[in-house]
C-alpha cells in the first residue's frame, strides 16, 4: 500500500534528544511567520492551476448550515453530524504501556455475519486526491512525476492542520493526531524510531529497508513546492509558506508516516482515486494478513463487508494486502506471525570476473533468469525455493568450456552435475544462510526469552518478533539444505572448487 523533502533538518532518523512533536503539529508562529511571499504567488501563475471542488470549501458549506460546531465533537459524532449513515461498529480504547494516549479501533457494536456491511462511508467524507487537488489530470500528472499520492495527501492535511478548527477535517485530523501513526500494536513505524530504537533490527534487512525509504521521503519533500505552484488555485487559500518554508523535514515526515498508517488502496478507480484516506478505516481498523475483507468503492460511498463473523465488542479486522512483514512494520507498526507472504530475498549473481560471464549471462536469460537475479522464499516454502535457486547457482560452477557448450545447446534448465558440484553448491547455501543467522546479535532462544518479559518496550517486542520470524525461515533454508546433502548417493565425495561461484546477498 504504500509507495510509499527544505533541506534545513538532518534526514536522519530521529535521535532520542530530538523533540517528538504531534504527526500533524502546526509550526508555532515565532518559529516561521506565516504570510504570503508576493513571489510566490507570481511563480504560481507560471504553472498550472486547476479550479474548485476543494475539499474544504465542501466543509465550510457544511459547517455553517449545520447548527453544531465540529470543535469539540470527537470522530463518531463529526462523521454521523455529517451524513455517516447508522452503522454496525463503535469506537473503543486500548490503554498503552507508553506516555502517549490510548489508541482506538473498531469493533462490532452487535453480532455480525459474513456479508454483512459494518459501515459505509459517503464520498464527502473521504479524502482522495482528485478531490484534493480539485482536478485529477493535475492529480495523475503529479503522482506519475516525482510525488506520491502520500505526499500530495500528507502536505493537504499539513495545511488543513494549520487552519485549526476552522478546518472542516478537524475531529479527523485530531484523530490522526492521537493515534501518532501507531497501528494495533501501538507502535510508530520505525520510521519514526531513534537509532537506538532502529538498533532493535540490527541484522535484519529491515533495518536498511527503513534507511532506504527515510531518504525516499526526504526526496519527495525536495519536491513538495511542485504541489504548490501546479494546484496554485487549491492552496491559494491558505495564508503559509510554500511547503518547504512552511513545514521543516521532520514535521513531513511524521504527517507522512501518520497518512502512509491509514490510507486505504481502493480498487477499481481511476488513479487519483486508488489512494484513500477513510475515515473508520485503517489504523482504527485491524489489519490482518490471512482475512479477505477489504473496503471497496462504490460511487457514492466506501464500505466495509466483513469476511466471517463477528461477536458483538470484537475488534474488526481487513485484509492489508500482500505484504511481507518487513513492509507492515515500515507501513503500519506492526507484524502477523501467521503472515503467509512473509518471505525472505536472496539475491544471486553471476560473476563477471568469469572468462564464461557471457554465455552463462545468455543461459540465464533463455530460462527466464538474469545475470543479477532475485529469489523469494515465502515461509513455509524454503525448500521450494532453494529448488528454485539450484540451477542457477550449478551454472554460475561450470569451468569447463565442453561442458559450457553443451549447456548451451541443451534445452531447459539442465547443466552437468558432478557429485562434487552439487555438494559445493550445498555447501555455498549452508554458509550463506548460517552467515545470515550470525548477522544478529541474538539467538532464537534469546528472543524467546526478551518476548516472555511483559514489560518489554512495545518497538523491542515488535521489532524481537520480526527478526524472530526472519531468522526461523534461515533456520527452516538450513535444514532444507542439510536435507539434500543427506539425500546425496555419496557423503565422502569433496565439494569441487569453485573460482567463480555466484555470489550470493
Amino acid at each position: 500500500m504504500a509507495q510509499l523533502l527544505s533541506p534545513r533538518l538532518s534526514t536522519s532518523v530521529a535521535s532520542p534528544s530530538q523533540p517528538r512533536l504531534p504527526l500533524f503539529s502546526p509550526i508555532s508562529r515565532r518559529t516561521l511567520p506565516f504570510h504570503f511571499h508576493p513571489t510566490s504567488t507570481r511563480r504560481r501563475g507560471l504553472f498550472l492551476s486547476c479550479h474548485a471542488e476543494a475539499l474544504i470549501a465542501a466543509g465550510s458549506q457544511r459547517e455553517e448550515g449545520s447548527a453544531h460546531s465540529s470543535d469539540n465533537l470527537d470522530l463518531s459524532s463529526w462523521l454521523h453530524l455529517n451524513g455517516l449513515p447508522p452503522c454496525k461498529v463503535e469506537l473503543k480504547e486500548k490503554d498503552c504501556k507508553d506516555k502517549h494516549l490510548p489508541i482506538r479501533y473498531v469493533v462490532a457494536k452487535e453480532d455480525l455475519q459474513a456479508g454483512d456491511v459494518a459501515f459505509s462511508v459517503p464520498n464527502s467524507l473521504v479524502v482522495t486526491l482528485d478531490r484534493v487537488l480539485g482536478n485529477e489530470t493535475v492529480a495523475e500528472l503529479l503522482t506519475t512525476n516525482k510525488l506520491s499520492e502520500l505526499a500530495c495527501l500528507a502536505l493537504y492535511l499539513m495545511y488543513e492542520k494549520k487552519q485549526g478548527k476552522k478546518s472542516f477535517w478537524y475531529p479527523f485530523i485530531k484523530e490522526l493526531d492521537r493515534q501518532r501513526g501507531r497501528g494495533q500494536l501501538a507502535v510508530e513505524s520505525p520510521l519514526l524510531w531513534s537509532e537506538s530504537e532502529l538498533a532493535y533490527l540490527d541484522g535484519s534487512p529491515t533495518k536498511a529497508e527503513v534507511l532506504e525509504r527515510d531518504e525516499g521521503i526526504k526526496r519527495e519533500y525536495d519536491e513538495l513546492d511542485t504541489v504548490w505552484f501546479m494546484a496554485g488555485s487549491l492552496f491559494k487559500q491558505y495564508p503559509f509558506d510554500i511547503p518547504t518554508e512552511a513545514f521543516p523535514f521532520e514535521i513531513f515526515k511524521q504527517a507522512f508516516v501518520a497518512v502512509q498508517s491509514c490510507v486505504v488502496h481502493l480498487q477499481k478507480v481511476s488513479l487519483a482515486r486508488r489512494f484513500a484516506l477513510v475515515p473508520m478505516g485503517p489504523p482504527l481498523l485491524a489489519y490482518k494478513s490471512n482475512c479477505k475483507a477489504m473496503l471497496t468503492a462504490t460511487n457514492e460511498s466506501v464500505h466495509l463487508v466483513v469476511d466471517r463473523p463477528y461477536k458483538a465488542r470484537e475488534p474488526i479486522a481487513v485484509w492489508c494486502g500482500p505484504q511481507p512483514n518487513s513492509r507492515l512494520l515500515i507501513n503500519y507498526g506492526f507484524v502477523d506471525e501467521d503472515n503467509p507472504y512473509d518471505r525472505l530475498i536472496i539475491e544471486a549473481s553471476l560473476n563477471t570476473e568469469d572468462p564464461q560471464y557471457q554465455e552463462k549471462r545468455m543461459v540465464a536469460q533463455r530460462n527466464g533468469k538474469v545475470s543479477v537475479q532475485t529469489f523469494q522464499v515465502y515461509v513455509g516454502r524454503e525448500k521450494e525455493a532453494i529448488l528454485e535457486m539450484l540451477p542457477y547457482i550449478r551454472l554460475g560452477y561450470i569451468s569447463d568450456p565442453a561442458e559450457m557448450n553443451s549447456v548451451i545447446s541443451s534445452q531447459g534448465a539442465t547443466c552437468p552435475v558432478s557429485p562434487c558440484m552439487e555438494r559445493a553448491v550445498l555447501d555455498q547455501l549452508i554458509v550463506y544462510f548460517a552467515s545470515r543467522l550470525a548477522g544478529y546479535p541474538t539467538t532464537l532462544k534469546e528472543d524467546e526469552g526478551l518476548l516472555a518479559d511483559d514489560n518489554l518496550d512495545p518497538k523491542r517486542r515488535v521489532a524481537t518478533k520480526l527478526v524472530m520470524l526472519e531468522k526461523k525461515m534461515l533456520h527452516a533454508c538450513l535444514r532444507a539444505t542439510n536435507d539434500l546433502i543427506n539425500e546425496l548417493p555419496d557423503h565422502t565425495v569433496l565439494p569441487c572448487p569453485a573460482p567463480y561461484a555466484p555470489q550470493l546477498n
